[in-house]
């Protein structure tokens, strides 16, 4: 069976044929660095870490290009907030992402390109398209000419007449007036009193924010890539900008394949802070959901549909990793395997069929579920001490199992943890953590930010402690 995926370009399932044989290029869309990362950056980077994982284990040579978004609107706005520079808010988001995303076991990229060591190829290709007539300047701005671009709105499958709300973009209603057409968008901004700027032929400025993506894809991978990757929010108006800039400059098709993926919920509720259920990842790995565990719960639901994150798909998520654990830390210490039986040669092809159905993970899980069971079962002997269970850890077909568990977890990237992150997954946080959610907890209740209060409860439940309020503002908790 051929891979297959959903191409967001065609409204189709497609099969994956690259540009060159045996040679995979791709472009995902990166992060703005003014915060910490967030359970939707967890879900789209693990969901394209496994695609990577994938497409490598199936023999092909994988080029990854992730991009750093390290000037934009928000990171100056948090800079004037600190009283910081826009270098130093982006700096230390970059150090915590890229510390994030090794504990979420994500490969790093082959290469990080960042927009402002960019900045000659982006310079570049906004002088193609004004030569082209696909751009045009306006007292310091450059704005893309929407109507020059034939195919716009084909990946969206929208029309221009059905754009009025999103016309804008980041472009304030002060520019407005400059634009030829309320649907052009910026590719350079002009400089503002007080922001940080970048000589260009215009004047001085920085770029916009989609034109980034065009010249880092074009400088690190070429005018047509295999693969482009994003979150389903950036079909609309990221990824259609950068399809109409980059192939009016060109002449050539961007990206052969579009994949998005689904967005994340929390209890139900489109996540946000202003509803209070807004949750970084690194806030919730160190409240004592194991990184497994979290990687785990992403996959049992397929990368284009939307995820919900409640306490209790944690927990049950947590129960499948621990028992999952315990087999893989067995797979780990068995002796060499002989060659695959035919049971196992079935297992290996079940896993395959799977993931070459438009990468379906819970199918996948499945299949490694299932060879992890008499591991799982007899790692329980083990621990209560059955004296008859360690003659059969070293059986040649459990250990053949466990070698082929081994693999193909590993295509998922998930890995055995030891230590306190399997502590942290099975026994859940200390007494002195517990109780300083408690009293977090209650100053939330105090300050009637009885979202936060509700967030911090269901967090403890997710890793198996039950609060119990009892009158008076006291709060009992247990250990369940």
């Amino acid at each position: 069976m051929t891979l297959k995926l959903t191409n967001t370009l065609s409204r189709r399932v497609e099969p994956f044929e690259p540009l060159v044989p045996g040679e995979v290029s791709i472009y995902c869309c990166g992060v703005t660095v003014y915060d910490l990362c967030h359970l939707g950056h967890a879900r789209s980077y693990i969901a394209w870490d496994v695609l990577r994982r994938y497409l490598s284990w199936s023999g092909y040579r994988v080029t990854f290009v992730q991009n750093y978004t390290d000037i934009d609107d928000k990171i100056l706005g948090r800079a004037a907030e600190e009283g910081s520079s826009m270098e130093a808010v982006s700096e230390r988001n970059i150090e915590a992402f890229v510390a994030d995303m090794a504990r979420l076991n994500i490969l790093p990229p082959d290469r990080m390109p960042r927009a402002t060591r960019s900045l000659d190829a982006i310079r570049t290709l906004i002088e193609e398209l004004e030569a082209k007539g696909a751009a045009y300047s306006a007292d310091g701005d450059v704005y893309f000419a929407v109507m020059k671009h034939a195919g716009y709105g084909k990946l969206s499958g929208r029309d221009l007449a059905e754009q009025q709300d999103n016309a804008a973009g980041r472009v304030g209603t002060e520019e407005e007036a400059r634009k030829q057409h309320p649907f052009d968008f910026a590719l350079w901004k002009g400089a503002k009193p007080g922001e940080p700027s970048f000589p260009s032929p215009w004047g001085p400025g920085r770029p916009g924010w989609h034109i980034e993506c065009s010249a880092m894809v074009r400088e690190e991978l070429g005018n047509t890539i295999d693969i482009h990757l994003g979150g389903a929010d950036l079909i609309f108006p990221h990824h259609e900008n950068e399809i109409a800039q980059s192939e009016a400059a060109t002449g050539q098709q961007l990206a052969r394949y579009w994949l998005h993926n689904g967005m994340v919920n929390v209890g139900g509720q489109k996540m946000s802070k202003s509803l209070g259920n807004f949750t970084t990842i690194r806030a919730l790995l160190d409240s004592g959901v194991s990184p497994m565990t979290l990687r785990l719960f992403t996959l049992q639901a397929h990368y284009r549909k939307p995820l919900d994150f409640t306490a209790e798909a944690l927990e049950a998520a947590a129960t499948g990793w621990k028992g999952l654990n315990a087999a893989l830390g067995l797979a780990s210490t068995a002796s060499a395997a002989p060659g695959a039986t035919p049971e196992l040669a079935a297992a290996r092809a079940r896993f395959t069929a799977a993931m070459d159905d438009d990468l379906n993970t819970s199918a996948a899980l499945a299949v490694l579920f299932e060879l992890a069971k008499p591991l799982r079962a007899l790692a329980n002997r083990l621990e209560r001490g059955d004296t008859s269970a360690a003659a059969e850890a070293t059986s040649p077909s459990l250990a053949a199992q466990g070698e082929l568990l081994r693999e193909l977890a590993g295509v998922l990237g998930l890995e055995p943890e030891a230590g306190d992150a399997a502590q942290a997954a099975t026994e859940g946080p200390s007494t002195d953590e517990i109780q300083a959610q408690i009293e977090a907890r209650q100053a939330a209740k105090a300050a009637r930010n009885f979202a936060e209060a509700d967030r911090i409860r269901d967090a403890l439940k997710a890793q198996g402690i039950e609060l119990i309020d009892r009158p008076g503002g006291v709060t009992e908790w247990l250990r369940n």
